[in-house]
Formats: structure tokens, sequence, C-alpha cells
């Protein structure tokens, strides 16, 4: 009878309905976990100092600044600084510059990059391990002791002062990080899918733009979304090899609007504000294949 029973109970449904949630009681926060974030949330803030400091200059005015300092309240914010970093300070000239010279930088840096990548990657010729190391030793090298070469060669050849000076040396030297980066992601993709392109006719070339390119997408977006902002933040090789204010880009043009005796901080930190939106414009639209480009190989 006392089995029976058991059994009877134990073969009657529960009162809680089919579909309903258990419903789980928070987790407390470990003494580890809160001093962990305390630290992390510190370091942000540290981190943030700048762009808060920058933020509040430019919304002040330079005779405040002078009577008060930079780290007082405003006591009346303007944005007239803006206006007049994007018309007097002529910002806009200086970022259609960047553009000029970023863009046909960009994609000459990847397009011609992921061509000896693709070589390195799928070709096995005598000195290749050799040039591999070339592009990656390329990488090492420090910009500051070839500032006279490169100064006299873009003399040399006529290009000095002008865009395609900055052009031509930011894909020369850009292409060496960008080859090794595409030339490892390039290994990992089957040789299987190279083989059947090859017995069913394509050409290397069209192997190389109609498979390797699709399929190394992640790659080259994260790469393209890190080259466009240090190409775009350049100012040494501006400084060099640009003399003319028509042709500066937005770093170099910034850098003139500082005066000998006196200096409208809160133009120049507008200006600067101004200048760091298309990199960040940039790092939003590409920021899912930049982490997925950053991830490749984690799972493997």
């Amino acid at each position: 009878m006392a089995n029976a029973t058991a059994t009877a109970s134990a073969a009657a449904p529960s009162s809680a309905p089919v579909g309903a949630r258990t419903v789980s009681t928070p987790r407390r926060m470990s003494w580890s976990s809160a001093a962990l974030f305390l630290i992390l949330l510190f370091a942000t803030l540290i981190w943030l100092l700048p762009f808060f400091s920058a933020l509040l200059t430019s919304v002040r005015t330079q005779d405040e600044i002078s009577l008060n300092g930079f780290w007082t309240i405003p006591n009346q914010i303007t944005f007239n600084n803006f206006i007049e970093a994007w018309n007097r300070g002529r910002v806009s000239q200086y970022l259609l510059n960047s553009f000029i010279i970023t863009l046909p930088s960009l994609v000459g840096t990847l397009f011609l990059s992921s061509l000896a990548a693709f070589a390195l990657a799928r070709y096995r010729f005598r000195g290749s391990t050799a040039l591999y190391f070339m592009f990656v030793a390329g990488t090492t090298l420090p910009f500051q002791i070839l500032l006279l070469p490169v100064f006299r060669l873009s003399s040399a050849l006529g290009i000095y002062n002008t865009h395609w000076s900055l052009i031509a040396i930011h894909t020369a030297f850009q292409m060496g990080f960008c080859t090794f980066v595409l030339r490892n992601f390039m290994k990992t993709i089957p040789s299987e899918i190279v083989e059947a392109a090859r017995v069913d006719g394509c050409s290397d070339f069209r192997i190389y733009w109609q498979m390797i390119m699709p399929l190394s997408l992640p790659s080259l977006a994260a790469l393209a979304t890190l080259e466009f902002t240090w190409i775009f933040n350049d100012y040494l090789w501006a400084l060099i090899l640009v003399q003319n204010d028509s042709l500066k880009p937005v770093t170099a043009g910034l850098a003139s609007l500082q005066g000998q005796f006196t200096t409208n901080w809160p133009v120049i930190t507008a200006g600067s504000l101004l200048a760091i939106v298309p990199t960040v414009v940039v790092f939003a639209f590409l920021q899912r294949y930049f982490i997925q480009g950053l991830t490749l190989g984690s799972n493997k």
C-alpha cells in the first residue's frame, strides 16, 4: 500500500506549470570581483581624463581660461570654438587633406600586402622564408632613423611637398605589418579549396580575388580599422614631407594653429575633437569585423 502511494505521488504532475521559468537568485559579487571592478573603473576614468579635459576646454573662452585656469567649472558654455576651428582654423581643409592621403594609402597598402601575403602563403619558392622575415623585420625598424633618407628620396623623386610623398611612404611602411597578419591568416585557409579551384581551371589571380579575398574579409576589416587610424593620425611624416599649409593633414594643421607668443587653446582643442570624429565613425562601422579579426584562431 505504501509503495503504491509513493508510486502515485511520483507519477503525479507537479503543481508548477510546464512552461514556467525558474527565477534564479542574483549572485553576490565577491570581494575580488568588486576590487577588480573598482580598479578597472579607476583606470578607465584615468584613460578618459584627457578627453574630458579637451571637452571642458573646447566649450570655454580663452579669457576665462586665462583668469580661472583649465580645471574650473565654466561660467558660460559656448560652441563658437568649433565654428571658428572649422572656418578660420581651416579644419575642414585639413580634414579633406587627411582623407586624400589616408584613403589611397589604405587601399594601396591592403591591395599590395594581400598580394604579397597570398604569394607567401600559397607558393613554395626559394627564398620565401627570407622574404617573409624581411617583411617582419621591417615592422621593427624605427621611423626616426629613416627621416633623412626618406626626405632625400622624396626630393630626388620630385614628390616632396605633395600628397604623393605621404601616400607613398605610408603605403611602403605599412605593408610589412599587413603582409605579416594576412599571410598568417591565409595559411589557415584549407588548401583543398585552392586545389579544387585550380582543377576547375581558375587562374591564380582569380583564386586570389574571388576566393581568398572574400575569406580574408575579417582580417582585412581589422587591418583597415587599424591602418586608417594610424595613417589618419600620423604627425611625424606630415611634418617632414609637407611644407605648404594648404597640403597639410589635420594633425600637422592643428599644430600650426599654435602661435609663437599666444595660443587659443579652446579653438585648438575644438579642432582636435573634430579631427577624431572620422576615426570614431570608422571604428563604429567596422567594430564587428575588427573584434572578429582580433579573435581569429582563438577557438582552434
